[in-house]
Formats: C-alpha cells, structure tokens, sequence
C-alpha cells in the first residue's frame, strides 16, 4: 500500500518541503492542503514589486501548477483543514471530507494580527499578506489616494515606498517611538526615518489608534492622543500571529508556535511541522524561538523532509532577512537580542554601510543596508562565534571578508 503524506499549508515551507522530498525520492502520495485560491507563492514580493505592478501573478509562484501534477502532489486549494485526529491518522477538511494520512506536515503559516478599534472593518481598511489582500489594495488606491498606514515594521515601510514612489500622498503612524523599534537599532531606525521622509512620507511616533471613522468606507483615523487623519485607504501592518489553532485543539503542544524539536518533529511521531507556525529548538542559539522569514521556513522544510526521509538533520541555519525600501536593500543576518555594543561600519550619508552588534564581544548580528560584502562577512562571522574588535571592524581600510575567512 502506498504511503499518503498530507501537507497543511501553502507556503514557502510546504513548496519547499515537496520539493526536497521528491528530490528525496520520497515515491508516497503526496496531498497540499491550501486554504489559498494559488499554488504556493513568494509573499515578500507582495509588498513590493507585486504592489507596484512590476510583478505578474504568475511569476509569483514558487513553482508553476504544472510541477505538483508532475510530481504525483494532488493540490487541494481553497479548502482548509478544520481538525486534525491524532489517533485515527485524519485530517477533516471544510467540505466535510476526511484524508487518511501516514505522515503529516504541518506548514500552515501565519496570519495578521487584527487592529481592535472601532470602525477596523470599514470599506477601504485592508491587510496585506495573500495576493487577494494585495489585489484588493491596488483595486482601492484612485490615483489620489491618501494613504495612511498603521504600524512601521517592514511591511509599514516597504509599502510606503511603493505607494509614495506611485504618487500617493502616505502618512504612517507608528505606536512605538522609531520606525523598526522591535527588529533594527536605533542607528538603523534614523537612517530610514530620514530616508522616508526624505521621499515625502509622513511619520509619527508615539501614536496609538483609537478609531477609525467613515460613513460608507474609512475617513480618517483617530489617534489616542485626540488628534485626526484625513484618508482613503488605511492599511494596517502591526505584526502577524502563528497559526496554531489545528494543532493546538488535536492535542499537540503549542507555545507561540507549534513546538518542535531541531529535526522539526512534534511530540507525535507521525507529525512535523516547518516555517513560520513553528516554535522551535535552534541548536546554534540553544534555546527555542519562532523566525518569521523566507529563510527560516526553508531551511525548516528541508529539515522537516529529511527527517520525514529517514535521514534527519539537525537544523543549523543562522537566521537572515532582507527588506527592500526605495532604492535600499537591508539585509540582516543574526539577532541582535542581548548586544551590548554597536559599531557603524561606513557612512549612512552615502546610502551604504553596516551597523554590527556585540554583546560580550561576540558578534551577535550585521544589518547591511546596500553593502552585501558586509552582509556576507556577516553570515560567516556570526556562525563562527567571532569576536572581532571593534576598532577593526570600524576601520574603513579593513577587508571584513578577510576576518570571516
């Protein structure tokens, strides 16, 4: 009899898991279970070129429809998986349909964390992370739309660039005191400050959404501290949750994910799981986190297929992610948690340099903003453990790629 695997997701992490199985030899069935209407596709792009129309659809996808049939993958999509029993090997889908599994891979992502104010379900107040969100967006932006976004993360911050180079008047307001306060230092956070308003974004700091009001659709947004902003659209990007909810009510332990251990394999030994849904043991670190990146969800899946191959590895990845803002590329490579030190290497005038942060010093992390040597020099020098002076490491004349070896 064959064996059946059922992957739950439609992400990165479950692309890249059928892939590395079939490459595997992996010769069971293989059905992806997808609550998306697509195929698995990029979402980074979906705040950037995606938005800004220079990306179609179909370049999208992580591979094209054709590849799943293919590789014998049946693709269930628009269905999503309502319960998952343990003990029979089931999972139920939303049509009332049940599939037998052997072994289960749990890849099913993340979701946006609501903004909980009066007047967030109006017409013209959007999230972005399918290409639905994003086709919904650019449907709502006429071409003098006054944009206001709410929160200045990543996504906050990359769509503010698409739509301030589109022509659109954006305004983002940001509860904390400086753009990228949970992920960049305060170093990093001026340089984009400056660079987005520069480009003509408003920004306000310290400024938590009390509601929003329109009659028929949004008109403006109220801020706790009485004052009001005029707009069209408001796009919302404070953050995104695990979604755990299917493993949680079978009985599978959950904490800010889906705890795994370094080969990705839960507490039942017929189920892993991969990608942003997991919280898991990260050897290099010795302690357990949850990564929300494109990096993280691959080479998790790759660790999820070989452990579903018999030949299990453990994950090993230091943790990297990119950021594309007008003509910027912020590539970080590590975690900053815990430095006690910052070196600027470069000048931010010139729209390339480094920040480096240490603790005890060890190199902890690099974000490199158009300066892909240091980002490279980066990824060595934190796996290595390196404690490089900082002296050296300010010194222009110094070749950082020579430290990393």
């Amino acid at each position: 009899m064959t064996e059946h695997l059922v992957v739950v997701g439609g992400g990165q992490a479950a692309c890249q898991a059928v892939q590395s199985l079939r490459l595997g030899h992996y010769t069971g069935a293989i059905t992806l279970v997808s609550d998306d209407a697509y195929a698995p596709y990029q979402r980074p792009p979906l705040s950037k070129k995606y938005l800004a129309g220079e990306l179609t659809r179909e370049r999208l996808l992580l591979r094209p429809v054709a590849f799943y049939a293919e590789k014998g993958v049946t693709l269930e999509l628009g269905r999503r998986a309502t319960a998952l029993d343990l003990a029979t090997r089931r999972v139920r889908l939303d049509d009332d349909r049940e599939l037998n599994y052997d072994h289960l891979l749990l890849a099913t992502g993340s979701r946006v964390r609501p903004l909980d104010v009066p007047g967030a379900t109006l017409p013209g107040v959007h999230y972005l992370r399918t290409i639905a969100d994003a086709d919904r967006i650019a449907t709502d932006l006429a071409p003098a739309a006054r944009v206001l976004l709410i929160g200045a993360g990543y996504i906050g911050l990359e769509v503010a660039a698409v739509l301030r180079h589109r022509g659109h008047a954006v305004t983002v307001l940001e509860a904390l005191d400086r753009v990228l306060s949970r992920v960049a230092s305060p170093e990093i956070s001026v340089f984009y400050d400056q660079c987005h308003r520069a480009a003509g974004v408003e920004l306000h700091y310290g400024t938590a959404v009390k509601a929003i009001h329109g009659a028929a659709r949004v008109e403006g947004v109220e801020t706790a501290d009485g004052r009001s902003f005029p707009c069209d659209v408001v796009i919302v990007g404070i953050g995104i949750v695990p979604n755990i909810e299917l493993a949680a009510a079978a009985g599978l332990k959950c904490d800010n994910g889906i705890v795994v251990d370094e080969h990705g394999r839960t507490a039942d030994p017929y189920v892993v799981a991969a990608g942003d849904c997991t919280n898991h043991l990260h050897p290099f670190f010795g302690r357990r986190l949850r990564l929300e990146s494109v990096a993280n969800a691959v080479h998790q899946a790759k660790v999820a297929a070989a452990t579903l191959l018999g030949t299990p590895m453990p994950y090993s990845e230091v943790p990297w992610f990119w950021s594309d803002q007008y003509d910027l590329k912020l590539q970080v490579v590590g975690l900053s948690t815990g430095h006690d030190e910052i070196v600027v290497r470069g000048d931010p005038a010139t729209r390339s340099f480094a920040a480096y942060y240490l603790g005890a010093g060890q190199l902890l992390a690099v974000d490199a903003v158009n300066s892909p040597k240091d980002f490279l020099a980066g990824k060595k020098l934190v796996a290595a453990r390196a404690k490089p002076a900082p002296d050296v490491l300010r010194d222009p004349r110094t070749d950082v790629s020579a430290l990393a070896g």
